[in-house]
């Protein structure tokens, strides 16, 4: 068997049994009140149960790259049939959905934020006619700090997550409660930035006006999740709440260092992914080839 190959099969195997044992009893987390601080803590709750799977990943490439090719086929056909098969589906699912993601043309969402390097606010022109100057205003400073914080590719790669820990439903959960808490950290943010809180309901509820007087086949899509750009309306559920916090006087600023975003992340992970990566290099054949009966 190539190494390669032996490699794909252990990653999928070692990470489908890790993002299942997870995705069932990852806490979704206690709320705060600030939202941005609420948005981080979502966040890090969506990106938690795929850390160990990286890691364990990053060592066995090391392991992998310790090992001489070809290695002696050490998985019992039916190990393979009845072990790897279902993860291998399920990985299989999650990428082309996100492919999927990608390459679907973009429904109509009144605006949006879209593209993952360079976002940019997507706004309808039908809608606009119907918006004042200061509303129209408060939209885009909403959208624009969606493209400051490449909220895009941080949807794209929840949802993607979400997908690898399909069916539990605590996974969706997890991805629902960051995907509101973003918006109300969008909206506080856009309200830092000078907009007034009553334009930006204007423009939300006005948006909910026009996307419900589109056909059904022009907002097809807008129910699901599997998208890869930021909208101005998200979840309907918590539509009530959103509205009353934009009405609500806007509270002081509060105490604190910056959150975990999506380079934050990167700047985290990256030493860590490196240490599992010599670790395998080092100490990977000690203990997968006893492991696998390469002796």
């Amino acid at each position: 068997m190539g190494r390669e190959i032996l490699l794909t099969l252990l990653i999928t195997m070692c990470g489908g049994l890790i993002l299942q044992a997870l995705a069932a009893w990852s806490p979704l987390g206690t709320a705060c009140a600030d939202p941005a601080a609420r948005e981080r803590q979502a966040w890090r709750a969506v990106c938690r149960p795929v850390v160990p799977v990286l890691l364990s990943a990053a060592w066995l490439i090391g392991w992998a790259l310790a090992e001489p090719d070809p290695v002696r086929d050490p998985l019992d056909p039916a190990v393979v049939v009845c072990l790897w098969l279902p993860f291998g589906l399920l990985f299989a699912r999650a990428a082309a959905r996100a492919a999927w993601a990608l390459v679907r043309e973009l429904p109509e969402c009144g605006v949006s934020t879209c593209g993952f390097l360079q976002p940019q606010v997507v706004f309808s022109p039908f809608l606009a006619r119907r918006l004042e100057e200061p509303v129209i205003r408060a939209a885009l400073a909403h959208e624009h700090a969606h493209a400051r914080h490449r909220d895009p590719l941080r949807i794209w790669l929840a949802q993607l997550i979400t997908d690898l820990q399909w069916p539990w439903p605590q996974a969706q959960r997890r991805l629902t409660a960051w995907l509101a808490a973003l918006e109300l950290a969008r909206d506080e943010q856009a309200r830092r930035d000078g907009i007034e809180g009553t334009d930006l309901a204007a423009a939300v509820l006005s948006s909910v006006r026009y996307l419900g007087e589109l056909a059904p086949d022009e907002r097809s899509g807008l129910g699901g999740t599997q998208l890869a750009h930021a909208r101005l309306v998200g979840d309907g559920q918590v539509l009530q709440r959103r509205v009353s916090r934009l009405l609500a006087p806007l509270p002081p600023a509060p105490d604190g260092g910056r959150g975990p975003g999506l380079r934050r992340t990167l700047v985290l992970m990256t030493p860590l992914l490196l240490a599992a990566l010599l670790l395998g290099v080092v100490y990977g054949q000690w203990i997968m080839r006893p492991l696998l009966g390469l002796t």
